[in-house]
Formats: structure tokens, C-alpha cells, sequence
């Protein structure tokens, strides 16, 4: 009942005016949308004009989002390397790698293997990135020749993860393959978000951020539904921060879960987490307030309580004996936080801040340490004071902030 007087709130809200020649948004109901029993949700707002929209990653969260955009009345392509899941998806509007189960917006074309022609992509208004970050410099590197930077579509980023071999984020991945003048409105949307529940319509709140309030506003537009609500913001750093740092300490949650440990340990370890993911965002330069944000807390939350996330299950795997090389064989997906746990720990001792549980998850995926033998000396270590966050620093913000032409 509760849940239902909020939410009927939210939809009686009055829209904030949009900005001038942002499309217009007109309610419909549509038959797709499976409601939970008893609760009828207003359906989709269309826009006065549909966006080509060209997703490039046909994993879980690309194939979610580029349904979201096609059931929105958009005109969608999706961009796989595997030929036969273009085959299949074409013939049958169902993803035999992702979401299996479900039937697909026939808005949604596939394309691929091969890597878009320079006269597609100049044909999208909206190219859409949902691929593993490890990924993003080589599929950027190959997009700039196709890219016009007289017409240049939005750009959005939804990968979480830090490239291990540079450190860097994806801010600055986008910098170095495309140039500062297209990272500085690229766009990022990070918050509590699982695929599964996306497709099925259940109420979603993202962050929607980028250093150009207008481009993030554009994004904003562009995905939000009753069910898919979108708040925007200007601090991608350190949303980028926080949507990779959660994952790392999803797999501590679920090394706990493992070891048999159960409510009051998970909630510390999720406290704990917020602010060892704060302390290090503010010494790399990122505003504490935005971990606070969806992209924050509401990101950090969801993937240390569901047994349904990828980096929770390695952990709990690993709590329960497996060893990593086996667990990241038969787990079937990406599971960020492996990789991004070793960019973290040199991002951690580069700054010379303390990350117990992030440095104590870097040991048992890297050097060999025993989950229970690493537990007990985190639990072994003296009181602290509870708050504690840099008020110097923030020197790698302030040298991107330096690449990309813009003060500190």
C-alpha cells in the first residue's frame, strides 16, 4: 500500500519544464508493460521525435536498455560481434546469450559483426556504450574516423569499471581516443539497475551525469519513463568512481555470505564500504555528495544484497571455497569487479588513502589469500574514527580536468 501511494505520487507530480528543443512528452499506455497484480502504472511518454539509437554491447545491460528505448517508440540498432546472435535476434526478436526469456521490442534491429560503416553511425542521433570498460579504448579508437564532429550524435556510457593497464576512467578513455572536446559531453548513467527488472518494467531510478548540463538533460529526456526515472548531475567522476568501487565491494559482501556471516555483517560491510568508496573518491577529487546519489549508495546497496549480482556471487563462491579461475569460467558473464579491484588497489596506494576491505578483496583474488585468514585480520584491526575524509588532494581530477581544458 505504501509503495503504491508513493509511487502514485511520483506519477502525479507535476514535469519540470524542458528546456528549449528538448522534445515534448506525451503519456500512452501500451500492452507490454507486465505490472505487478493490483498496481496499474502509467505506461510510456513518447517523444515528439524518434531517436536513431545505435547500442553498441548486446550483453545483459545493452540488450535491457535498447528494449527500454525501442518499447519508447525509438528506432534502435544494436551492435554485436557474433554473427549468429544477430541471426537469431533478427529472426526471433529474443537474445539466445542475454535475458533469454524475454521477447524483444520489434522496434530493435541487430547488426553486426562487422563494425559499423562511417555513413551509419553519422545516420544515429544517440550512440549508447554497454560494454565492458577493458573494451572501450579499442571500440573507441575504431568509432573516431566515423564520428562528425560538426553533427555529433549524444554519446552515453552506462560500463562501470577502471582500465587496469592506465588506471584510467572512462572520462578519460573517451579523452585520449576521441578528443577533450567530445569527452566533455559525453554522458554517464550509473544507479541501482538490474537488467532483469528493467525488461519486466519494475520502478528504476538512474543518475544521468556529465560535465554539460544540457547533454545530461538530453539523456535524461531520452530514457525517462514512470518506471525508469532519471535524476541528473555533473560530477561523472566520480559517479564513474562509484559505479566502479561498488563492485569491488559486492564481492566482499558476497565473500561474507559465503563464510556463513549474515544481516549485521552485511550492512557494515555496506556502511564500511560507503565510506572507504567516499574517502577515496574525495581524495581523487570527486564530490563526497555523490556518493550519496543512486550512483552511490543506491548502486552499493543493490549489488551487495542481491544473490543475483555477478560480483556478489564471485564473491559468495570464493567464501565458499572455489577458486577464482574456476568460478570466472562457469560464471557465464562479466563480473567487473575482478579487474577492477587491481586498477583500485594502485588508484589506492597512488593515493595514499586507506582501504581495508577493497585492499583485503585485492588479496584474495591476487595473491592467494585465504577469505577466512583475510576476514579475520580486518576484523582483528583497531577502532577508528567512523568519518574520515580527505580535505587535501584530488590531484588526479584536477590533472583529466587539465586534459580536457577545463579548472579544476
Amino acid at each position: 500500500m505504501l509503495l503504491t501511494l508513493a509511487l502514485s505520487s511520483l506519477r502525479s507530480a507535476p514535469r519540470t519544464t524542458l528546456s528549449a528543443g528538448l522534445p515534448r512528452l506525451q503519456i500512452r499506455f501500451s500492452t507490454r508493460v507486465v505490472s505487478p497484480s493490483g498496481f496499474k502504472m502509467l505506461s510510456h511518454q513518447q517523444c515528439d521525435k524518434k531517436s536513431k539509437v545505435l547500442v553498441f554491447g548486446a550483453g545483459n545491460f545493452g540488450s535491457c536498455l535498447a528494449d527500454h528505448l525501442g518499447d519508447s517508440s525509438h528506432i534502435v540498432y544494436m551492435w554485436s560481434r557474433s554473427e549468429k546472435l544477430v541471426s537469431h535476434f533478427n529472426q526471433y526478436h529474443r537474445n539466445p546469450e542475454a535475458l533469454q526469456d524475454h521477447e524483444f521490442a520489434e522496434s530493435i534491429t541487430a547488426v553486426g559483426p562487422e563494425f559499423p560503416s562511417a555513413d551509419f553511425v553519422r545516420g544515429m542521433d544517440v550512440l549508447l556504450f554497454a560494454i565492458p570498460t577493458e573494451g572501450v579504448r579499442e571500440t573507441l579508437t575504431a568509432l573516431k574516423p566515423t564520428l562528425d564532429e560538426g553533427k555529433l550524435p549524444l554519446l552515453i556510457f552506462v560500463n562501470k569499471g577502471i582500465e587496469i593497464k592506465t588506471r584510467a576512467l572512462t572520462l578519460e578513455i573517451i579523452a585520449d581516443t576521441c578528443g577533450p572536446e567530445i569527452a566533455k559531453v559525453a554522458t554517464f548513467i550509473s544507479g541501482p539497475s538490474f537488467a532483469k527488472e528493467i525488461v519486466k518494467r519494475q520502478p528504476t531510478s538512474v543518475s544521468v551525469v556529465s560535465l554539460s548540463p544540457s547533454h545530461a538533460e538530453q539523456a535524461s529526456q531520452l530514457f525517462h519513463q514512470p518506471w525508469f526515472r532519471c535524476y541528473t548531475g555533473d560530477d561523472p567522476i566520480g559517479v564513474e568512481l562509484a559505479g566502479a568501487l561498488k563492485n569491488v565491494y559486492a564481492i566482499a559482501a558476497g565473500m561474507a555470505a559465503g563464510l556463513g556471516f549474515e544481516n549485521n555483517t552485511r550492512a557494515m560491510l555496506i556502511t564500511r564500504g560507503l565510506a572507504e568508496m567516499t574517502r577515496i573518491g574525495t581524495a581523487y577529487g570527486a564530490s563526497p555528495l555523490t556518493f550519496l546519489t543512486l550512483a552511490g549508495v543506491g548502486d552499493l546497496f543493490l549489488t551487495c544484497s542481491s544473490s543475483t549480482s555477478r560480483n556478489f556471487t564471485v564473491g559468495y563462491r570464493l567464501g565458499q571455497g572455489e577458486s577464482l579461475d574456476h568460478i570466472i569460467k562457469t560464471l557465464g558473464s562479466v563480473a567487473e569487479g575482478v579487474t577492477t579491484a587491481k586498477g583500485l588497489k594502485a588508484i589506492v596506494d597512488e593515493l595514499g588513502v586507506a582501504a581495508p576491505i577493497a585492499s583485503g578483496v585485492y588479496d584474495v583474488l591476487y595473491e592467494g589469500r585465504a577469505v577466512a585468514e583475510r576476514a579475520n585480520e580486518l576484523l582483528s584491526l583497531p577502532p577508528i574514527r567512523e568519518l574520515d575524509l580527505s580535505v587535501e588532494g584530488g590531484k588526479p581530477a584536477k590533472l583529466l580536468m587539465t586534459k580536457l581544458g577545463l579548472d579544476a
